[in-house]
């Protein structure tokens, strides 16, 4: 039987061991999971993500295949050019603004990191066009920091098992480092996403299929 702890109104929260639970079966399923962004190096990762912004990782690939063969680190995107990178990138959602904020972004890793991707968040941070979430993904992915980015598939997990509820992304994120033992926290971000996007779907949740359909305290659940 699961056991919850009543928080508010009308919302639960899993309990520790039924979150461990959820991420020994995740853990047991895929080992080791991977984001589904392309990237070569740790700036193309960084400029993967940043043109994912309300896009999707498949409509970014096809046009970074192309992109990353001609340019690879921030040097050669400005020697791209800002209306050349714009050729490139313009399949993709908000391009142009994607396209001025990638170029700032290339001249400042130039100008104060070497042209390396720094490693921590506040300078990640500082980036235009980077925000909490990019800098989370850049610091799991690229340097297998223990973080968790919480996008629209991560929230909607998060609220919906019980298992991280909150209003904001930054309130399910710091929810997520309490309820997830600290072994899980470097996969945990792939694992709710994948689950999210392929199982835990916004509309229509595929319950049957699920790992953790009788851990999870949706309501809705569909057979």
């Amino acid at each position: 039987m699961v056991k919850t702890q009543k928080i508010k109104k009308r919302q639960y929260l899993l309990s520790n061991e039924d979150v461990r639970e959820i991420f020994k079966r995740f853990s047991a399923a895929t080992p080791h999971p991977q984001g589904e962004l392309s990237f070569t190096n740790p700036f193309t990762l960084l400029i993967a993500v940043i043109l994912s912004a309300q896009s999707t990782d498949k409509g970014v690939n096809k046009a970074t295949k192309h992109l990353f063969l001609k340019a690879d680190t921030p040097q050669k995107i400005l020697s791209l050019g800002e209306d050349a990178l714009k050729n490139y990138i313009k399949t993709i959602g908000l391009y142009n603004t994607k396209a001025k904020n990638i170029i700032k972004v290339c001249q400042i890793l130039i100008d104060k990191h070497n042209g390396d991707v720094p490693h921590n968040r506040q300078a990640l941070e500082a980036l235009p066009g980077v925000g909490r979430k990019t800098a989370n993904v850049v610091l799991n992915t690229a340097f297998n920091h223990p973080t968790i980015a919480v996008d629209t598939h991560l929230f909607r997990v998060a609220n919906r098992t019980g298992m991280a509820p909150g209003k904001t992304p930054e309130a399910v994120e710091e929810k997520l480092y309490q309820m997830i033992p600290s072994e899980f926290h470097s996969y945990a971000h792939h694992w709710l996403i994948l689950h999210g996007r392929y199982i835990c779907k916004a509309k229509k949740p595929l319950c049957s299929k699920c790992l953790i359909n009788d851990i999870c305290l949706y309501p809705l659940k569909e057979f």
